[in-house]
């Protein structure tokens, strides 16, 4: 009997975690519902529809079910489009994770007064506008800007080189823009690192090396794999960086995307690449969580 009485309190704290949320708790979470309804759903929703659509000759959106924008989408023009823009987006990652990673760590290990002023630095960029970061950089990559005036004060180069407007200035635009959303996620898993571990590799005759390898990138990768699809995701559907940067020899499906909806006035299919390019970013979500679950 005395074990019976022992085990109800635990019986129904174990109802107690199991039970629906009140009223109360829904009220809390109208606004954030509302927000993600009005604002994620509901345009999600009408661009796959859309994406179905067909316009007529003035460009206007005709509401005709068809999947000649999914059928044009797979043209091996798009495809191409859809390649450049992931292997930009793919360089970006990991440039930035190997750029990212060390100044991370270095952070997240450095002495707590100093954490803050080096975090500070870190996010100094976002405190003006990217458009402004990147008419910056197109100045410095420019035929008359300041790296061809280097490279020629010193005799490096005879005439101004092309910089700009080729892929070399779209990733370093998507990099410099996005390096901070890598550095962030790393520092917040470095700062949570058991320096216990890493001493007892030591201690059972681990080289600086392996002892990184092994302990610390699995300690840290929830902010790395965190820092990726920060970097990765976005780089992809990018337009205004790699417009300005890349101007438009390059383009990428983010671009192609908007002209589509602006330009082209041909709303359906930019609706269905968007559709596609959402997709892309399901799969690369759910391969993601299988990647840690499994591990």
């Amino acid at each position: 009997m005395a074990g019976l009485a022992a085990a109800a309190p635990v019986a129904a704290d174990s109802r107690g975690f199991r039970r629906k949320p009140g009223l109360a708790a829904w009220l809390v979470l109208a606004p954030l519902l509302a927000w993600l309804v009005l604002f994620i759903v509901v345009p999600t929703i009408m661009l796959v529809v859309v994406s179905f659509a067909e316009r007529d000759a003035l460009g206007r959106v005709v509401y005709q079910f068809s999947f000649d924008n999914y059928v044009r989408a797979f043209n091996w023009v798009w495809l191409k489009v859809l390649w450049d823009s992931i292997w930009y987006a793919f360089l970006t990652t990991v440039i930035c994770m190997l750029v990212g990673y060390p100044v991370a760590f270095f952070i997240g290990r450095a002495p707590e007064r100093w954490r803050g002023i080096l975090l500070m630095l870190v996010m100094v960029p976002f405190w003006t506008s990217f458009l402004i970061r990147t008419y910056a950089w197109i100045t410095i990559l420019s035929k008359e800007g300041l790296v061809n005036s280097l490279l020629m004060s010193s005799g490096l180069i005879s005439a101004p080189i092309t910089l700009l407007y080729t892929p070399f200035a779209i990733v370093l635009g998507l990099v410099y823009n996005f390096l901070p959303f890598m550095i962030l996620p790393i520092y917040t898993s470095v700062e949570k690192l058991d320096g216990a571990m890493i001493e007892a590799a030591y201690d059972l005759g681990a080289r600086p090396m392996r002892a990184f390898a092994q302990v610390i990138i699995p300690l840290t990768s929830p902010g790395i794999t965190a820092g990726a699809l920060l970097v990765f995701i976005p780089s992809i559907c990018m337009f205004a960086i790699t417009t300005l940067m890349g101007g438009g020899a390059n383009p990428t499906i983010g671009e192609v995307i908007f002209k589509q909806f602006t330009s082209g006035r041909n709303q359906p299919f930019g609706a269905a690449l968007g559709t596609l390019l959402l997709v892309l970013f399901v799969v690369a979500l759910w391969f993601t969580r299988n990647s840690r679950e499994e591990e």
